[in-house]
């Protein structure tokens, strides 16, 4: 696939994703939605970037020329549009977001009418229509058969409602301190507004975007400053947010990170202990810690893994019946609220979790004991199939002989090769992680 990357189309803005990319994109995708169309319009949202603009307008070109009626509704989380998208019965869903990315790139997610991302045979499909002038020049409207666009700025209240819907209506924020680092980035407005009309004690930072400052420095990729904060201020928790809010990470009221395998996991032991844990499973990707995949062993709970992405979480909860997925990086899905990770409802199930136990979140968030874990990220001017780089086979070999696991892929959205080591040896696994890179930096040199 020339387009689609493991999270929609995503590159730096103006260059590999710019106007005529983006019309004609929005050109293919309405095109392919026509043929289960029921309502003829399509929701657009975006996050904070600057670049949101030229992006959004020259879908809404490419939309309308083909006969779609189109509704902006501006900055909203991602996992917003996945549930706005259904509930205003919309045949699909469009987020302009890069994600964690810094403000230069953005990137293009579709949604399908039920909400659900798009799998692989339909971005496919929806590629094989951008490369085909013929089609795209026949699709085109004229006269009354012309779409329209119209923007609506209410429905972020639609939005606050799912949320707090999520939250025990017997459980009361009142008296809580809270801190939310929004990353200047989709959730400045909706976040805030949650938590307080749940009744929390609200801190929060990082909520004036201006186009360039989304994920600078702050939120989900550089939460030291949530930390201090959190400290600061005597908070009970902290949550920072990524540029699109479907990524997030906590911090207990000790300032201390958790780790994003120990969440999911107590998140887990949770829902089993109040019976929603369906099946007693849980999907994880092959990133995640094999400490957690012994834990969750240990208390009776099934771990299955899936492939990096949350889309590909999505797929393996269904397939197996899970409510509860997610990835070490913060992508968190409760399959009874959301189709996609979702921060906030992430951050008010934690504080639920939190508040029945009745401890201190570094006490609930604790759960268990990671094995050493090393990951590394090399720059790669060209992805080379890993099949065919003589010697890697026998590589991995002797490492994994070695009692450690290993992973070895490439990025979906950037150049980059992704290694990671785990096992219980500490040393063993330094020395192993600078063989392969000196081995990478020669193979793909």
């Amino acid at each position: 696939m020339k387009l689609f990357g493991t999270d929609g189309v995503r590159g730096l803005a103006g260059r590999k994703l710019d106007a005529f990319l983006a019309m004609k994109l929005a050109m293919a995708a309405g095109i392919y939605f026509r043929k289960s169309a029921k309502t003829n319009k399509i929701l657009v949202g975006k996050d904070t970037r600057r670049s949101g603009y030229m992006i959004e307008n020259a879908l809404v070109s490419g939309l309308t020329a083909v006969g779609y009626n189109v509704i902006q509704i501006g900055p909203m989380p991602t996992p917003a549009i996945a549930f706005l998208t259904e509930d205003m019965r919309c045949d699909a869903g469009i987020m302009i977001s890069a994600s964690h990315n810094p403000f230069e790139d953005n990137g293009i997610k579709f949604f399908d009418a039920k909400g659900d991302k798009l799998g692989e045979e339909a971005e496919e499909a929806i590629e094989k229509i951008y490369f085909d002038d013929e089609k795209l020049m026949e699709a085109r409207k004229t006269g009354r058969e012309i779409g329209s666009s119209k923007r609506i700025d209410d429905v972020i209240g639609r939005y606050i409602v799912q949320l707090k819907n999520s939250f025990p209506t017997d459980l009361t924020l009142n008296g809580i301190r809270v801190v939310l680092d929004t990353a200047n980035g989709a959730a400045y407005k909706v976040a805030p507004t949650v938590f307080e009309e749940l009744g929390a004690d609200v801190i929060v930072i990082n909520n004036k975007p201006n186009g360039y400052n989304i994920n600078d420095n702050c939120g989900a990729m550089h939460p030291e400053t949530l930390s201090e904060t959190v400290r600061q201020y005597r908070a009970d928790i902290g949550f920072a947010f990524d540029g699109d809010a479907d990524r997030l990470v906590v911090v207990d009221e000790t300032g201390r990170q958790v780790d994003g395998d120990k969440l999911i996991g107590a998140l887990a032991l949770y829902l089993k202990k109040s019976d929603r844990l369906v099946n007693d499973c849980v999907v994880a990707t092959v990133m995640s810690n094999q400490g957690f995949e012994d834990f969750l062993s240990q208390n009776g709970i099934r771990l299955i893994r899936s492939n990096v992405g949350d889309k590909y979480v999505l797929e393996e909860m269904k397939k197996n019946g899970c409510v509860l997925g997610g990835e070490q990086s913060g992508h968190v899905i409760f399959g009874d609220y959301a189709k996609t990770g979702d921060g906030l409802v992430t951050a008010l199930q934690t504080i639920a979790l939190i508040l029945r136990s009745g401890k201190k979140a570094s006490e609930v968030l604790d759960p268990f004991e990671l094995y050493p874990q090393l990951l590394c990220n090399l720059k790669v001017g060209e992805k080379k199939p890993l099949e065919k780089i003589k010697g890697l086979k026998e590589l991995i070999k002797e490492v994994e002989g070695d009692g450690l696991r290993t992973l070895i892929r490439y990025s979906g959205t950037e150049n980059k090769l992704r290694l990671l080591l785990e096992g219980k040896d500490q040393r063993k696994i330094r020395k192993r992680m600078e063989e392969l890179e000196n081995f990478f930096k020669k193979a793909l040199a």
